[in-house]
């Protein structure tokens, strides 16, 4: 009985070391922020470079400046109404969102597809839509180069289409 606390004070000491490594082990498995986009060989341009690294790519809305494309949210509406082309027969209808992010130099990679319907639950666009959005969005050559304190940075963009019927009906942001 004497050993007893002996053997208590032991198993905490034990279990806290488990639970540290526990933690390191996970904060490895996590990204930074929520949706933050990690490189993958398979989808990515293995020469697109984060010219500030992978741990300061900022959000699109840290500077107050709205979207940054030269020409504005009207050249990009354009170019959407110019290069996408819907079918009549197709019905789909609901939420697109592309997510990406331009370097300090303008450039853009890293394109990710989110698809829900109104209501935001998951849901699987014909590919024939989603596959025409991101060629269009991957088209567009005119992000400009955002600042924080006069230094170029790295952020991360998105458009959001509305889609009825396989139309575009709205482009956000």
């Amino acid at each position: 009985m004497k050993y007893f606390p002996l053997l208590i004070f032991a198993l905490l000491l034990s279990s806290c070391k488990g639970q540290e490594e526990v933690q390191k082990t996970e904060k490895k498995e996590y990204l930074r922020w929520v949706d933050d986009i990690a490189f993958d060989p398979l989808l990515d341009d293995s020469t697109f470079v984060s010219c500030n690294g992978e741990e300061n790519v900022f959000q699109y809305f840290n500077d107050s400046k709205g979207m940054l494309y030269k020409g504005g949210k009207p050249l990009i509406d354009s170019a959407f109404a110019k290069n996408y082309h819907p079918k009549k027969s197709w019905d789909d209808s609901g939420l697109v969102r592309i997510r990406f992010i331009v370097n300090c130099k303008g450039q853009a990679d890293r394109f990710r597809l989110l698809t829900s319907d109104f209501n935001y639950q998951p849901k699987e666009f014909d590919k024939r839509i989603t596959n025409q959005l991101m060629e269009v969005t991957k088209s567009l050559d005119g992000w400009e180069t955002m600042y924080l304190r006069e230094t170029p940075v790295d952020y991360y963009q998105y458009l959001l289409f509305k889609i009825v019927d396989g139309q575009i009906i709205n482009i956000l942001p």
